[in-house]
């Protein structure tokens, strides 16, 4: 039996993974899929007052609180961030990390540090004229989702914690590097505030060459858009078993 902790991106929450989650609970592992401070059924605590340390936070707590160990933490989107804050300071917790077309950030760097200017003030504007300081959801055609796909995602994003976007992350790349990883590249069609990490994968001197190092590192594509877990996610938990 393995365990898996499944992590959503932003605006989304912890209902996302429900496909994923029914395969492999149906299996007789164990799998919590978190819901972020804020998002989702927690959206009735969103304020201004939530940063990126209450999302790290949310999710150790769930490791902690379950007495997880030989976790392996899927991350998707935004949530890289989260998921490369946990194998720093987790990181004897975890069997794998698994970024699913995921924030995967250099030190220093935050959500926003790769995406075009216009996106981020643009973003960063309308958070400023919100009542909470929140994104607004965007629409979800931008993952590449249809029909019964794109209304069952679209009723669900809700706005997600702005102070969150810009929040530098500190860690440590060998500590990190140390825990397996695999980057699942969506690429049909691809997200473009994802694109700017795709070419980090192969390269050989990034996080000064631990990336390719350290316990090693893979990436898988799925010919599907940036919400695998929704449209392919027999596909993506048979990746997440091949992690266990």
């Amino acid at each position: 039996m393995a365990q898996f902790v499944l992590v959503h991106g932003a605006w989304h929450g912890g209902w996302c993974w429900r496909k994923v989650v029914q395969a492999l609970a149906g299996e007789g592992h164990r799998v919590h899929a978190v819901t972020l401070t804020g998002v989702g059924e927690r959206a009735h605590l969103l304020t201004s007052a939530i940063t990126l340390e209450t999302h790290i936070a949310d999710v150790a707590a769930t490791i902690e609180a379950e007495e997880l160990d030989q976790v392996v933490l899927a991350v998707h989107s935004y949530a890289g961030m989260l998921g490369t804050a946990i194998a720093d300071r987790l990181g004897g917790r975890l069997r794998h990390l698994v970024y699913v077309d995921a924030v995967v950030p250099r030190p220093g760097e935050s959500w926003s540090s790769t995406h075009a200017s216009a996106v981020r003030e643009a973003r960063l504007a309308g958070a400023a004229a919100s009542a909470d300081y929140s994104l607004a959801a965007p629409d979800p055609n931008n993952y590449g989702l249809q029909g019964d796909d794109y209304e069952w995602v679209r009723r669900r994003l809700t706005a997600h914690p702005g102070h969150t976007y810009t929040a530098p992350l500190a860690f440590d790349p060998a500590r990190v590097a140390a825990v397996p990883r695999t980057f699942v590249s969506c690429i049909r069609p691809p997200l473009p505030t994802i694109d700017a990490i795709r070419p980090r994968m192969a390269d050989p001197g990034f996080w000064g060459g631990a990336w390719r190092g350290g316990a090693g590192a893979q990436v898988v594509e799925l010919a599907t858009g940036h919400d695998p877990m929704v449209t392919l996610p027999a596909e993506l938990a048979g990746i997440l078993r091949g992690c266990a």
